[in-house]
């Protein structure tokens, strides 16, 4: 395909992903641990039934999502994997739940009682579910606050006509920071969190899974007690906390690219965007770039007044954002880039020569985390996918 044609798109590079994959197997004892992949959010912008498959045919069992729409989706997609919603589910799509053997995190006894009623009463398979567990995270679950209590309920749960309690898990909430009071607290919830899973043992039940790290909580606070990993992130090759120092190589695997649609000359004293927040100091080579922010480029990489703040790479060089990033269209300075022209290549995430934007970079840049970089990337935006170097699918979700 000639991409000189299309306005903007990414470009997903299976073979990093599996890379990270085999990277993120040396963090865990296989015996005791299976890696859960995290591709919530349409795979955090990476496309999701795409990696769903390449990460079964590699062997990934486990699969999360966020809700029950990603999960069907999956399931459509022509998945085989166990898939875990963690996120909240209406009891009114028991039936979905049950029709696509999708399983279900449920937040409290409440939760569970009215997914219950809705099984027994209409359905004879039981509805399989992890049990979430709140121990500092202040989001959803069971707070782990008196552990009695917390063993009664869970116990409740269990015994529920038309529930299977298979796994019990919980969130990490600083496991990204290696400032000494976070890792406290990350210590303390896991610590809490499997007492609390040995209580429930000492009490008759039973889990299949007992889980409790994220992408930050499997590669710097491993712990072989924890059934899963959900790897998220990582998997895209991003890290959790850009000053995370990593224990293994992670590659970036999606790029984002677009094109100049037209170059003029910005004359002294003229302004550039909405707002006029940009003006010449002198004659200037100005481009127009085909993206904004409704295709997920922050807009908080416009420059503030006349100091640049992202920039964007044209045949291997940086081409500072001039005034504010439009919902569609940006506006960058070439003065300095002799080559540059109608229809070149432009880099927004990856490598151009010897200069490389990653979605950390462009993340920090706009005073934001790499996960809301690759998860912003709009449906709009169509996804090459990659393999063995070369172009294997393109998904476009308009067409």
């Amino acid at each position: 395909m000639n991409t000189d044609s299309l306005r903007l798109f990414a470009e997903i590079d299976l073979d990093a992903a599996i890379a990270n994959l085999n990277e993120l197997k040396k963090l865990v004892r296989p015996a005791k641990t299976g890696i859960m992949c995290v591709i919530k959010a349409n795979g955090y912008g990476h496309d999701d039934c795409t990696l769903c498959k390449v990460l079964e045919e590699n062997g990934v069992r486990y699969f999360a999502v966020s809700n029950i729409d990603e999960a069907v989706k999956l399931r459509e997609g022509g998945s085989t994997g166990e898939i875990l919603i963690l996120g909240y589910t209406h009891p009114d799509y028991t039936e979905k739940l049950l029709k696509y053997n999708i399983i279900q995190t449920v937040t409290g006894l409440s939760h569970a009682e009215a997914l219950g009623e809705r099984v027994s009463e209409f359905f004879e398979k039981p509805l399989r579910v992890h049990i979430k567990i709140d121990t500092g995270m202040g989001r959803l679950g069971i707070k782990l606050f008196d552990f009695e209590k917390a063993v009664t309920e869970i116990s409740a749960i269990a015994k529920l006509p038309g529930i299977r309690a298979e796994g019990l898990f919980t969130h990490l909430a600083a496991a990204d920071s290696e400032a000494n009071d976070d890792l406290d607290f990350t210590a303390a919830q896991t610590e809490c969190f499997f007492f609390l899973a040995d209580e429930c043992e000492r009490a008759g039940i039973k889990f299949i899974h007992k889980h409790c790290f994220n992408s930050a909580g499997g590669l710097i606070h491993y712990d072989p007690r924890s059934t899963l990993v959900r790897f998220g992130v990582a998997l895209y090759g991003l890290k959790p906390d850009v000053n995370l120092k990593l224990p293994i190589k992670l590659t970036p695997v999606l790029s984002l690219k677009s094109h100049i649609a037209q170059i003029k000359t910005l004359y002294t004293g003229e302004t550039v965007s909405y707002g006029r927040t940009f003006t010449a100091k002198h004659e200037m080579k100005i481009a127009v770039v085909t993206v904004g922010y409704a295709d997920g480029y922050p807009r908080a990489l416009s420059s503030f007044g006349n100091s640049p703040n992202g920039f964007m790479l044209i045949n291997g060089k940086k081409a500072r954002i001039l005034g504010r990033v439009c919902m569609d269209m940006t506006v960058v300075d070439v003065t300095e880039i002799d080559d540059a022209a109608v229809g070149s290549l432009v880099t927004l995430i990856g490598t151009d020569g010897k200069e490389t934007i990653t979605a950390d970079d462009l993340a920090v840049m706009a005073d934001t985390i790499g996960y809301e970089i690759v998860c912003g990337i709009g449906l709009r935006v169509p996804r090459l996918i990659y393999k063995g170097g070369e172009l294997i699918k393109i998904v476009d979700y308009y067409n």
